[in-house]
């Protein structure tokens, strides 16, 4: 039996709750591609701030097909995100395309956290930064 979230009783705006309602904990087409267009990387050369192409999810799916990666925790466009801010954030840590595919394989069948932990982050993520999320946007 998995454990309840402790965010289950806290007030969630209207359009949260039927986002979440419609989703569960999980990026849709649309809030994965709002969370894309918001990612940065430095450029290294220039010291300035840049997007990043966002993957589509048939390139995510096909870079896992390549190099032979099976998820079995893949639930809707999480692992897209997992491979888009492996790609905005750890471009140095990531050499290759292959260690790529392994990333996005260790973030979604991690065997000790729940399959809503990728979009959870997220939201974590623009909470600490002040952020707000667009909820009417993604619905």
């Amino acid at each position: 039996m998995s454990k309840l979230p402790l965010d289950i009783y806290d007030d969630m705006p209207p359009a949260m709750r039927r986002y979440i309602s419609n989703n569960g904990w999980h990026f849709n087409k649309k809030a994965y591609e709002y969370a894309a267009k918001l990612m940065k990387k430095r450029n290294t050369v220039t010291g300035k701030l840049e997007t990043v192409e966002a993957f589509t999810k048939d390139q995510v799916d096909e870079l896992l097909t390549k190099n032979e990666v099976k998820l079995d925790k893949a639930v809707m466009y999480d692992y897209v995100y997992a491979a888009q801010i492996a790609r905005a954030d750890l471009y140095k840590s990531i050499p290759d395309e292959q260690h790529l595919a392994l990333y996005v394989k260790d973030v979604i069948d991690d065997v000790d956290t729940s399959s809503e932990t990728t979009f959870r982050c997220w939201t974590a993520k623009m909470v600490g930064n002040g952020d707000p999320i667009d909820w009417e946007e993604i619905l």
